[in-house]
């Protein structure tokens, strides 16, 4: 893995430096189509469970949780180079960061403690912690 540091002005040359020397469009393209896709079934997942009105933030624990398998899995494939720089942006970095949610998980924990709902709140936080780590462990047993 290589660390590139760059020195320049501002934002915009970083990230013109960045497209220019390190990347192509492709690169950006992959990464913008994964995560629209890992997006949608998030919140495909949310409106399927809706209609429940839970007070525990299910849908966003069950994308985090699918979510960490599939990476889990993805990384171990990659580990033995099954998996290409293509399926690398479109999977694990778009997919898996548009379908998994840290900021989401943070906010609905918020309003699980701001409403009084303590035990739930500390719940999401330990479940989803656990199940994560577990879910990761599981995918890369899967694909090694």
């Amino acid at each position: 893995m290589q660390v590139i540091v760059f020195l320049v002005d501002g934002p915009e040359e970083l990230f013109c430096s960045v497209i220019k020397n390190h990347m192509n469009m492709a690169s950006f393209i992959w990464v913008f189509l994964g995560g629209g896709l890992g997006s949608t079934f998030r919140y495909g997942i949310a409106r399927l469970l809706s209609p429940y009105q839970l007070v525990f933030p299910h849908a966003t624990l069950i994308a985090n949780v699918l979510s960490c398998i599939l990476l889990g899995y993805l990384t171990g494939l990659s580990l033995r180079q099954e998996v290409n720089t293509t399926y690398k942006l479109l999977l694990m970095t778009g997919f898996c960061g548009g379908f998994s949610t840290f900021s989401t998980f943070s906010n609905e924990t918020y309003g699980l403690l701001q409403s009084g709902h303590y035990a739930s709140g500390l719940l999401n936080i330990g479940g989803s912690m656990l199940l994560g780590l577990g879910c990761i462990y599981i995918g890369l047993r899967l694909a090694l």
